[in-house]
């Protein structure tokens, strides 16, 4: 799936239409989804990288682009959407970077604006990992495209990993992956370390493959884990992302949804729109089951953080949907606000799957 005109222009090719089916079978235009979503990473030396902050935040804002990108010494990051005119625009300016003129892209569609504004910020990393001297650029693992992906993963001798953090492999994993319960991808290098000798017993030699949503955190991972001694290490290029979008249904060995970090909260196969929503307290992924749930308040607490917030820290959030709501009846550009107005309607269109399994518990009960 790809932006009709943002690969037209990128690609000096005949445009082509972003048309794709719904979980009911219906055709869906870019007229129903017509935000282009773009997500991409580059690993390339910039050597004054606050210079280039300015000019890229310039032409986002001229092209009504919203998202993050961050920019540091190593490289480019980030996910941006809007029309696709826009993200084409504001991806010209960033191919003419140093270094960019090959960035991986990933496209995908929204609805809605799934970003509240734009933002261009200064890191020392692209993606945090917190491992002094490691260059992605230098030594990598193996690259696997997502059509050779599940022949790695039917390999016997394969140890698969994931990379994400606990709140994104709790939407949807690879069967078999191993889930190492990370609140941050800083936490990755540590953890491998502990568990080293579990996947190194009986002398054997795995075969580590590696996984995240858009390719870049196992850039890191598997440049890490070579430094660390391993050779035999793969990694899937461009991502879970990827795999969704080139391989059918019916093929796939993923299970669930997957996470993304804009107001979508998840996709599906085929990079659709997913069916989650998320707690805002803790950032879990929620089903239709668990937003009925007695111990879920928006914007407080969830079945999954309810006993791990004390009385005074669901007050506080309570408090932050209670000025969000003020903002809102004021006609103020509240943050909070503006985030309820673009999920009203996925709420909406959950409301009756809620009522339902309400019913259910009741009929049970």
């Amino acid at each position: 799936m790809v932006c009709g005109l943002a690969w037209k222009l990128a690609r000096g090719k005949p445009g082509l239409v972003c048309n794709h089916t719904s979980r009911l079978g219906v055709a869906v235009t870019e007229t129903d989804l017509p935000i282009c979503v773009a997500a991409l990473y580059r690993f390339t030396p910039f050597e004054n990288f606050a210079d280039l902050r300015g000019p890229l935040q310039a032409v986002c804002d001229a092209n009504g682009v919203q998202g993050t990108l961050l920019l540091a010494h190593e490289g480019i990051n980030g996910t941006i959407a809007g029309t696709d005119a826009g993200i084409t625009a504001v991806l010209e300016h960033i191919r003419a970077l140093p270094g960019c003129a090959e960035i991986e892209v990933k496209f995908s569609r929204a609805p809605d604006m799934p970003f509240l504004r734009m933002k261009v910020r200064l890191k020392k990393e692209i993606v945090t990992m917190g491992v002094p001297g490691l260059d992605p650029r230098s030594d990598v693992g193996h690259y696997v495209p997502a059509e050779d992906w599940n022949a790695l993963l039917e390999n016997p001798d394969t140890i698969l990993i994931d990379t994400r953090n606990d709140y994104e492999v709790a939407a949807g994993t690879f069967r078999g992956a191993i889930d190492p319960k990370t609140r941050t991808f800083r936490e990755f290098p540590e953890w491998f370390r502990a568990h080293r000798a579990e996947l190194l017993a009986d002398g054997r030699k795995p075969r580590i493959a590696m996984f995240c949503t858009g390719g870049i955190r196992c850039e890191k991972a598997t440049a890490f884990v070579k430094a660390e001694g391993l050779e035999e290490v793969y990694h899937l290029q461009g991502g879970i992302l990827k795999y969704l979008e080139n391989v059918p249904e019916d093929q796939s060995l993923w299970d669930g949804e997957c996470f993304v970090f804009d107001q979508r909260v998840t996709v599906k196969h085929g990079l659709e729109p997913g069916s989650l929503d998320q707690c805002h307290a803790c950032r879990m992924p929620l089903t239709a089951e668990e937003m009925a749930a007695p111990e879920y308040e928006h914007g407080v607490s969830c079945p999954h953080c309810y006993n791990e917030r004390d009385d005074k820290q669901r007050a506080r959030y309570a408090e932050r949907e209670r000025q969000a709501q003020l903002a809102a009846e004021r006609g103020e550009a509240h943050l909070g606000a503006h985030m309820d107005e673009i999920r009203e309607r996925r709420r909406r269109e959950r409301d009756e799957e809620i009522r339902r399994q309400n019913e259910k518990r009741q009929s049970m009960g």
